[in-house]
């Protein structure tokens, strides 16, 4: 029989002996949601392609907690299954993947090339369903009926509304991810995997420096909440989908954005 007995506070957001994987963990909403899940207990790995930038980032996020990085070209698909590999050697299995890392090509519709197309939805849309392929025996290991294990999807606003900018195969790449989510969450959910995606708006990262610089301003100004995403706000729903208290969620996909894709108009 399943525990119903009431969860603590405590509890509800408790990663304690958990494992998690963090694709593009090294900078931005990445590292954000890496820091979050060291703080609430998870041991961590975070991967991106440069194998400097996850040594920085290893050595900054030690101070939250036991963490690894390890270089991986995940726009590879032999790259994929190494890094997964890599993370399930000592154990077998994973407890959590965010599926983070990603690319954006900007340029306007009559010059946008091939490659913007290649490049992008290798990262954004391929990798994660290849990730997932290769996690699966470690996820089906790690998760039961009452602590499913968890895939959380990094997906975009730009796929919830439509951008003034020309980012045609990032926002299609993100739309191809929301709808992948919830594909996977119906068919995983029996296995004892959530899988849910987050849906960032504007936080401050090398992705957006250019966007927030131009028209950051515009952009709070236009916001219900009048301000630009902190790192707290997204380590707080990562930690949220992947503890207890998200535990009963899936399909779904989450705008932390406040409020711009779903309530604000012309931004």
């Amino acid at each position: 029989m399943a525990d119903h007995r009431f969860t603590t506070h405590a509890e509800l957001f408790d990663l304690s002996g958990k494992h998690a994987l963090v694709t593009g963990g090294t900078s931005g909403i990445g590292m954000m949601i890496a820091r979050g899940l060291l703080q609430a207990g998870a041991r961590v790995t975070i991967s991106s392609r440069k194998a400097d930038r996850c040594a920085q980032a290893q050595h900054l996020l030690s101070e939250f907690g036991d963490v690894l990085a390890i270089p991986a070209d995940l726009a590879r698909h032999d790259e994929c299954r190494r890094l997964a590999d890599l993370v399930t050697a000592e154990s077998g299995r994973l407890d959590v993947l965010v599926n983070n890392a990603g690319a954006m090509w900007r340029e306007p519709l009559e010059t946008f090339p091939d490659e913007a197309w290649d490049e992008v939805l290798d990262l954004n849309l391929k990798s994660p369903f290849w990730l997932v392929q290769a996690l699966l025996p470690a996820l089906r290991k790690a998760g039961t009926a009452d602590d499913p294990a968890r895939v959380v999807n990094i997906g975009s606003i730009a796929a919830v509304h439509v951008a003034a900018s020309p980012n045609y195969s990032y926002a299609s790449s993100k739309a191809g991810l929301h709808q992948l989510t919830r594909v996977l969450a119906r068919e995983l959910g029996p296995q004892h995997i959530t899988v849910n995606a987050v849906a960032p708006g504007p936080f401050p990262s090398e992705m957006m420096a250019s966007t927030l610089d131009s028209v950051g301003d515009a952009i709070v100004a236009k916001a219900p909440l009048r301000r630009l995403g902190r790192d707290d706000d997204m380590a707080g729903v990562a930690v949220f989908l992947a503890g207890r208290a998200g535990s009963y969620l899936t399909g779904t996909v989450i705008p932390v954005d406040g409020g711009i894709a779903t309530t604000a108009s012309g931004t």
